[in-house]
């Protein structure tokens, strides 16, 4: 996976991160909560250690998608940045097109592609979902 140090922040640069660690996974969800979120078919994550994620500037605002999720997003301009999971406090997704050179972390997976909407197309060369890694390929 990818280490060292990567930076990152939303669209009008009020919030800005710092990521010092080692991406966990990479890849892309499909799921309705997470295209709400987004505004977008899917949204690529980079999923890191929670310990290895520090804001520099600003304050992202807090959203609970659902009783066990934490979003965040910039409250100024919107930008969606951040997803935390109860069953997992010590992992912190981070949206992958927020980081300074998203490129540095492709996709390795689509998840919840029973969600996925019908004209966007799946990635042939990744595994396929129906919904988490843990509940088997589609």
């Amino acid at each position: 996976m990818n280490s060292d140090v990567v930076e990152g922040g939303c669209l009008c640069g009020a919030i800005r991160y710092r990521i010092m660690g080692t991406a966990l996974s990479r890849g892309i969800c499909h799921c309705r909560t997470c295209r709400r979120a987004s505004g977008a078919p899917s949204v690529a994550w980079v999923t890191f250690r929670s310990s290895d994620v520090s804001f520099l500037a600003g304050e992202p605002t807090i959203f609970r998608s659902s009783p066990p999720v934490l979003r965040t997003f910039c409250g100024r301009c919107g930008t969606p940045l951040t997803y935390r999971h109860a069953s997992d406090p010590d992992a912190i997704d981070v949206t992958t097109v927020s980081l300074d050179i998203p490129e540095r972390f492709a996709p390795e997976r689509e998840i919840w592609t029973e969600d996925k909407l019908p004209w966007e197309a799946l990635n042939d060369a990744l595994p396929h979902y129906r919904r988490t890694r843990s509940e088997g390929t589609a």
